[in-house]
């Protein structure tokens, strides 16, 4: 597959993400927000056990992707693991702070119309051009 059609990957994951998390509403009444879903596993409670399936999924999904598919190969990251955890840190303390993370509230709650979702979201982009455009333009 060309550089030009690789856009196909990016539309079959959204696709895929929109039906699995409207699959997870439909059939068991829950929002697959990631972070709520993590947040649940920690409490090792017999009725949250349908996120340890959820997440064992898409951990599956990511190795059938990576290791079983012929697909093109995906580059390793430049970024190194100190800098690489702090910024998983960060993330995971923000989303504790927004109520939720950028799938949750993007996903799943502009899918519900919240209004507090598309707060966020409007804030995450926002946050990310204005990012974009300091370290791109204006830090030389």
């Amino acid at each position: 597959m060309t550089i030009a059609s690789s856009w196909i990957y990016g539309l079959m994951g959204g696709i895929l993400i929109g039906v699995s998390a409207s699959i997870l509403l439909a059939f068991n009444g829950r929002i697959a927000g990631i972070s709520g879903m993590i947040n649940g596993v920690l409490e090792f409670s017999p009725t949250q056990r349908w996120r340890w399936y959820f997440l064992g999924g898409m951990i599956a999904g990511g190795f059938i992707y990576e290791y079983i598919l012929p697909l093109p190969y995906t580059p390793a990251s430049g970024v190194a693991v100190i800098p690489m955890i702090l910024g998983g840190l960060l993330v995971g303390w923000g989303t504790r702070m927004g109520n939720g993370c950028t799938s949750g509230h993007g996903v799943c709650g502009l899918g519900r119309l919240s209004m507090r979702s598309l707060v966020s979201v409007i804030s995450f982009l926002a946050s990310g051009m204005i990012t974009v455009y300091i370290t791109r333009h204006l830090i030389n």
